[in-house]
């Protein structure tokens, strides 16, 4: 998978899909369809939150005793599963809309990713107790959360020029082909923290700091148990960065780690964070990298003062029509598309890499098959619809750098910005626990050293 935000944001949302969704083993459990929560108007069943249960604890095999106790792992489970349905609901209420030719398009991917076709994995999943519509049905949910995602950084995010070109000189000096693989635990508080609150975080982050200066457990394994973080269960790792990608609050201390060392306890906008330096590499001296490009054309119906929005929409929402019932893509964007540089070529783009026009257009094309045709999607032109014809690997040149750089920027912002947004719609909710282990009503663990 490309490197770039806009598959990032796939991959990793259809990984969470799989992991929490899909109802692993279904033929030998037997739920009972009790309520484990009420989530606004909807509802998480039990049988739900034991079928995700099974497919953490299968991603653990081997590997059971970095898990919390059962009691501990089934609440962030359901977190997780909380979390997931709020985004959901959200992308529905503000319009969002995935089609049944982009999920076929999207499990067309799932299955070349791994070398099967989709008929070949859908007797795998069968075989493994699974249900075609249940996976169908997860990976809509995700491909709406990506959506909301998209939208959020359409109006959100904003990358500089200038900031590129700091990014970029930074990179030039001492240290800039440097890359930092990380992992971090999370303490988080909520909007306008009261002073008890943050006493108690501080408490708690300051108890799991000392629980690892005394080697009673290692990093991976107390982000697993006492962070807040997304990827808690994933022993908090975040990957490669560079210092571009890292908040400015943590890259001083990043410089001067070891591996193996630990950051913190820092208070940043989200909580108070420990931040684990795992691995370092020298980008610098590696061969130069392959990009994945991409050759696509579009239609593109302009929102201006003079078209609204919904205009817009009703107007690519009629030119789709259209070529679903067999209009030729080259012509059709010759003779409606408002891209006057694209236009007179059919709307051909030409090869470019997935970021290159704003991640809510570079997200459409890792999903489609070659010749597969997108959705609508808006991006601050107006709104568009894409022809994949082609994908291909090569080394990137000046501009495809730059592209990258404004990525990495952009999904250092879209990571702290998201995070706080979804934090939001969690304190907003209403949202009732009533099945959590033996007792759902149950406090939060306490923090390590103070009894736990």
């Amino acid at each position: 998978m490309n490197r770039l935000l806009a598959s990032l944001l796939l991959a990793s949302q259809l990984a969470l899909s799989v992991l929490l969704a899909a109802p692993a083993h279904a033929q030998q459990l037997q739920p009972i369809d009790r309520i484990a929560a009420v989530v606004d108007e909807d509802v998480i069943l039990r049988s739900e939150l034991d079928r995700a249960m099974i497919n953490v604890q299968a991603q653990y095999a081997g590997r059971e005793d970095q898990l919390p106790p059962r009691d501990v792992l089934e609440k962030q489970v359901l977190d997780r599963l909380v979390l997931v349905r709020l985004q959901v609901a959200r992308a529905r209420s503000t319009g969002v809309q995935v089609s049944d030719t982009e999920v076929d398009q999207a499990i067309a991917g799932i299955a070349a990713q791994n070398s099967v076709s989709p008929e070949q994995m859908a007797a795998q999943l069968a075989r493994d107790g699974l249900s075609m519509a249940g996976f169908r049905d997860s990976i809509r949910d995700e491909l709406l959360i990506q959506r909301l995602r998209q939208r959020f950084a359409q109006t959100q995010i904003r990358v500089t020029e200038a900031e590129v070109d700091a990014a970029l000189a930074s990179q030039a000096g001492a240290g800039g082909g440097v890359q930092y693989r990380l992992a971090h635990i999370l303490v988080a508080l909520p909007e306008g923290a009261t002073p008890e609150q943050i006493a108690t975080g501080q408490t708690k982050i300051d108890g799991v700091k000392a629980l690892l200066d005394r080697g009673e457990m290692d990093f991976a394994a107390a982000a697993v148990r006492y962070s807040d973080s997304p990827n808690a269960l994933e022993g908090g790792d975040l990957g490669w960065r560079s210092l571009d990608e890292i908040p400015a609050t943590f890259a001083a201390l990043v410089r001067q780690l070891q591996p193996g060392q630990i950051a913190g306890p820092v208070r940043g906008a989200g909580g108070f964070q420990l931040l684990q330096l795992i691995e370092v590499r020298d980008a610098s001296q590696a061969p130069p990298e392959t990009v994945t490009q991409f050759n696509a054309r579009h239609i593109l119906v302009r929102v201006s003062d003079t078209v609204s929005a919904e205009q817009a929409k009703a107007r690519i929402d009629t030119i789709r029509a259209r070529l679903a019932g067999g209009a030729d893509f080259a012509a059709l964007a010759a003779e409606v598309s408002e891209d006057a540089n694209t236009s007179g070529q059919g709307g051909d783009l030409g090869w470019f890499s997935a970021g290159a026009f704003g991640p809510e257009f570079g997200a459409q094309l890792p999903a489609l098959a070659d010749n597969g045709i997108s959705a609508p999607l808006r991006t601050s032109a107006g709104w568009h619809i894409v022809q994949r014809l082609g994908v291909r690997q090569g080394e990137g040149g000046d501009a495809t750098r730059r592209a990258q750089v404004r990525e990495t920027i952009g999904r250092r912002k879209l990571e702290d910005e998201w995070n706080r947004f979804v934090r939001e719609l969690r304190g907003q909710a209403y949202v009732d626990v009533r099945l959590v282990g033996e007792d759902a009503t149950a406090p939060a663990p306490t923090a390590p050293g103070s009894g736990d």
